[in-house]
């Protein structure tokens, strides 16, 4: 089976074969740093989406479906903002400003004239009416911006890359990684150093409790709602230079935000960073192992802790 007269030239090209195929199965180092500085980068975009919806069940008690929908609201207005301001300085700040600011307050309106109502009701008719918004808002993007793909450019001061161990790794990605853990120690900050945050944590414990203690309980359900659907909106906002803006980006976002609050703990702040985290770099890392099958180690992760630790990573076991 096997030719036994082998010359020792033939040797010695077959064991350099053998060498330069290994070496060339072998990422450099460098690569996996800026591949890994790539999964840091989406797990900060995933962190501001899911958080939001983290927030927004720990105190509500509310799985908002139409969370991915208000991520995609905020980024066809950013989109529409940034052409209505392209002449002025800084006009995609604004533009992120605005269009996050409109989608907090659209879920103002949506939280004090419709879920409101639903508080006191079973969590199917939460979920169908949340599942109806998907749909609604949907249909609405659809109707007003057509089903053309669109992109919005990046600041011009963000424009290029910077080098990092000889690799090059965009200045835009850079922001974003510091800009999510600020956005993290700022929401901590408030929710532990602050009276909004003690009311809210009450709230999350004990709701009729609080309001017996002369809390506005509903103005304080809206300014969650509200801070929530601001963090959907901020995320789709600055995902709209590194994604395409097309419909139905809102579907596949708010599973992967499900994926990283069941991962870490629904309700659980940190737990959302933590999650977010692993699922940014179990795919980022994953594309190098198995391209066609990245996603389905996240799957399976996620269905090792829901196994192993239902309630999630840094979530609590306690029933509601």
């Amino acid at each position: 089976m096997f030719a036994t007269g082998t010359s020792p030239c033939a040797s010695r090209k077959g064991a350099t074969a053998r060498e330069g195929f290994v070496l060339m199965s072998l990422p450099d180092p460098s690569f996996l740093i800026i591949q890994a500085l790539n999964g840091l980068t989406n797990a900060m975009f995933l962190f501001l989406i899911a958080s939001g919806l983290s927030i927004i069940f720990g105190v509500l008690g509310v799985l908002n479906f139409a969370h991915g929908s208000l991520y995609m609201l905020g980024a066809y207005l950013t989109h529409q903002c940034v052409s209505f301001f392209v002449d002025v300085p800084g006009y995609f700040w604004w533009a992120v400003i605005l269009a996050s600011l409109a989608v907090a307050l659209l879920g103002g309106v949506i939280e004090r004239l419709f879920l409101r109502r639903l508080y006191h009701r079973e969590e199917l008719y939460q979920l169908l009416f949340t599942y109806a918004l998907v749909l609604i808002l949907s249909d609405l993007a659809k109707l007003i911006w057509g089903t053309d793909q669109f992109s919005v450019s990046r600041p011009a001061i963000l424009k290029g890359a910077v080098e990092i161990f000889g690799q090059y790794f965009p200045k835009y990605n850079v922001v974003i990684i510091f800009l999510g853990p600020c956005i993290a120690f700022l929401f901590w900050f408030i929710m532990l150093r602050t009276r909004w945050g003690r009311m809210i944590r009450a709230a999350a414990l004990d709701r009729e409790t609080l309001g017996a203690l002369g809390v506005n309980v509903n103005l304080l359900f809206t300014v969650v709602f509200v801070s929530g659907s601001w963090l959907a909106g901020l995320g789709g906002a600055l995902v709209s230079p590194v994604s395409a803006i097309v419909p139905g980006m809102d579907v596949e976002i708010i599973i992967n935000a499900f994926i990283v609050v069941v991962i870490g703990g629904l309700g659980s702040f940190w737990g959302t960073f933590l999650g977010a985290l692993i699922v940014g770099q179990v795919y980022s890392l994953g594309i190098l192992v198995l391209p066609r099958l990245s996603m389905v180690f996240i799957y399976v992760l996620m269905v090792l802790v829901l196994i192993i630790r239902p309630w999630g990573l840094l979530g609590r076991s306690l029933q509601r």
